[in-house]
């Protein structure tokens, strides 16, 4: 027997529920959640990630496990959005060509955390995600890109890309307040425990800096939320989420939801902005896995 969630349950008596239908009026959004490889615990990850979408009753997620990244061959044109918790192996060359096909032709792309550091030798990805770290990457993979003095900057020096200290409970401070995926949220909220990503470099093309946070590496204002284009289709960059504790953040989630529905269709109608969302001072946490099972 199928149970319904108590929100649905409320819309079910309103008569505002349709099958395969978002309460707000839009069509369920199919998401792709890839996995099975990153130097992170994608298996710990994955399932808040997955969950963090479906409590918006927006996404019907399915999770493709690319443990063996020769054998990974999804049909990309089923989804209207990729989310990306993939760090490792590089896809076969086909899969490669539908992916920049897919996107090319108005497909959506998230790509979270440790996802920036995979495939540093595809320039195409490079060009998706537009700045990322690690994996060789340096001056010619493109500049870096900060915020300094309130001023966008983008960096031609030499250097590595990539680094990151100790975690802890940063601010971030939003830059483009009018833009979808912020809009209506705290001009500066306080995130959970997390990495703060610092020098990454990339492409940075048709790339908007939505929020950026100080980091005690560098002394600068460094991008945590992106926007990229990339033909017809469209990417959200969240450099937040290194482990089950940074994605307990409710800022992650309600900027994952949104940054989703943004990458899938160019608008957000996931506007509420929940009560427990953090402060300036104080970070908010929801065990989404735990809710779930209540």
């Amino acid at each position: 027997m199928k149970t319904c969630s108590l929100r649905q349950i409320g819309l079910l008596a309103l008569g505002l529920v349709v099958t395969g239908t978002f309460a707000h009026g839009g069509e369920m959004l199919k998401a792709l959640l890839v996995d099975g490889q990153n130097n992170h615990n994608w298996q710990a990850t994955s399932p808040i990630i997955k969950k963090s979408l479906e409590m918006t009753d927006r996404f019907q997620v399915e999770v493709a496990t690319a443990k063996d990244a020769s054998q990974f061959h999804p049909d990309f044109k089923q989804y209207d959005v990729v989310v990306s918790n993939y760090n490792g192996d590089l896809w076969p060359k086909s899969t490669r060509t539908a992916f920049k096909e897919y996107i090319e032709n108005g497909g959506g792309l998230v790509v979270i955390h440790a996802a920036d550091n995979s495939f540093s030798d595809w320039p195409e990805y490079n060009r998706m995600i537009g700045l990322g770290g690690w994996g060789g990457r340096d001056e010619e993979h493109g500049p870096y890109v900060y915020y300094q003095n309130g001023k966008l900057v983008r960096d031609f020096s030499k250097g590595r890309g990539g680094t990151h200290g100790a975690q802890w409970a940063y601010p971030v401070k939003v830059r483009l307040p009018n833009h979808p995926i912020v809009k209506g949220l705290p001009r500066v909220w306080r995130h959970a425990e997390d990495e703060l990503y610092a020098r990454l470099r990339g492409p940075a093309k048709q790339m908007a800096v939505l929020a950026t946070a100080p980091s005690k590496k560098t002394g600068r204002a460094e991008p945590m939320l992106l926007t990229i284009g990339y033909g017809n289709g469209r990417c959200f960059h969240t450099a937040m989420g290194h482990d089950t504790r940074s994605l307990s953040g409710v800022g992650f989630q309600v900027t994952l939801q949104r940054g989703t529905e943004w990458a899938a269709t160019g608008n957000v109608s996931l506007t509420d902005v929940p009560e427990s969302f953090p402060s300036k001072e104080e970070v908010s946490r929801r065990d989404v896995l735990k809710a779930a099972d209540q």
